[in-house]
């Protein structure tokens, strides 16, 4: 059997990094990055107010109390965008909007709640310090400075700093489009009935929604039987579209294990399977068709979950030019025993709970790899080493945590 790292090492060597696309900033929300963005000017690029109010030489308001306040003429309005150029001297105010430049020879602004709001004189009630209410220019970034970096997943804030630079497109390593197909002519559809010996497809759902977790494009295709013909047109017609695609079921040593027949038919050595010293989740398969990644999981669905975040989660992340890093990871103190097989990294369903600044895990009571209810109600997996077969309560081990 191959080590965990080892089959994990064999995918991340040979899945590639996808070329950058040139796109408008919304159609780039979710990718990644694929080059520094600068600030070609200051942040903010002149002096502005911060608040509504009035914009005045400090020095003038410096005796103003609520009793004896300083009255100064306001020479007119300066509102935000105002393109003209403005400036106030020593005796003069300008009535000024948030956002709005602030006039030469002006060192405060005075908010119009401390005074009396006046439209030809104002009366100012208390004193301010030079800088007072005035965002500088190049106070938030300084021109030259770079404001997202290379291998940045564009959110909602890095759009908006991009634009707020005056960058209108940006390349980067688009969400990697992938393609999920589940094998087996016992499944069926959710929400049509069932004939004796059917169940309904879990495994397509489950990992299409986990791909979507990746950040990455999940596309589900319906079900397809146990026939090769018919599961190797299905996986043809996928290829054109799809950057990966992901089955489950058929890959194990079965008389009617499909996928497995079908890219060792197809592919020849390009697909290679193999067993993974894991639990669950033994039976694995990767390789490329066309250049395309394929990873093959098994169908029951805990393995298929499990081999999804282990080797298939890093894998989406290195295609996009980001680390590619396990779900994270940290220590936790047992609340039972627990045992694992000898040889094998066993991956076991638990939930976490706050203890004295820190955590403690309970296992779940069914590990069987078929037993989905047991994963939708854990958040985390326990990680057990291949040298452990027994671990008493109160040991610490480390655990993955699950997307919430």
């Amino acid at each position: 059997m191959r080590s965990v790292e080892e089959h994990l090492a064999g995918i991340l060597s040979a899945v590639p990094l996808l070329p950058p696309l040139d796109l408008a900033l919304l159609e780039a929300q979710g990718g990644v990055l694929a080059e520094p963005v600068e600030a070609p000017v200051p942040l903010p690029p002149f002096d502005n107010s911060a608040m509504d109010g009035y914009a005045v030489v400090a020095a003038d308001v410096a005796e103003a109390t609520e009793s004896d306040p300083v009255a100064l003429p306001v020479i007119g309005d300066i509102a935000a965008g105002d393109v003209g150029v403005s400036a106030i001297r020593p005796g003069l105010s300008a009535r000024i909007m948030t956002g709005a430049p602030v006039p030469a020879g002006a060192d405060a602004v005075i908010p119009v709640e401390w005074t009396d709001g006046g439209t030809a004189t104002v009366r100012v009630t208390r004193p301010v310090p030079p800088g007072h209410y005035i965002r500088r220019s190049g106070e938030d970034v300084e021109a030259g400075k770079v404001v997202v970096e290379a291998g940045t997943r564009l959110g909602a804030a890095q759009l908006g700093m991009i634009a707020a630079v005056g960058r209108s497109r940006v390349p980067v390593r688009p969400r990697p489009r992938v393609v999920v197909l589940s094998t087996g002519t016992e499944l069926r559809e959710p929400g049509t009935p069932l004939a004796a010996g059917q169940i309904w497809d879990s495994n397509s759902f489950m990992l299409t929604a986990a791909v979507n977790e990746t950040g990455a494009k999940g596309y589900r295709e319906a079900t397809v039987g146990d026939e090769p013909a018919e599961v190797l047109e299905s996986i043809e017609d996928q290829l054109a579209r799809a950057d990966a695609l992901i089955t489950s079921g058929g890959v194990s040593m079965g008389a009617r294990d499909v996928v497995k027949e079908v890219f060792t038919a197809k592919a020849g050595e390009s697909v290679v399977f193999s067993k993974v010293a894991m639990r669950p989740g033994k039976p694995q398969g990767f390789g490329l068709l066309n250049g395309t990644p394929i990873f093959t999981l098994p169908g029951n669905p805990v393995s298929a979950f499990v081999s999804f975040q282990v080797f298939v989660r890093p894998a989406l992340h290195a295609m996009q030019g980001l680390p590619p890093e396990p779900l994270p990871t940290w220590p936790a103190v047992l609340t039972e025993d627990v045992t694992s097989p000898a040889g094998l990294r066993h991956f076991v369903r638990g939930r976490l709970a706050p203890r004295r600044g820190a955590y403690e895990v309970t296992p779940a009571e069914t590990q069987g790899s078929h037993q989905l209810w047991s994963l939708s109600s854990a958040d985390c997996l326990i990680v057990l080493p291949e040298d452990v077969e027994a671990l008493p309560a109160g040991t610490q081990v480390q655990v993955m945590r699950l997307p919430s």
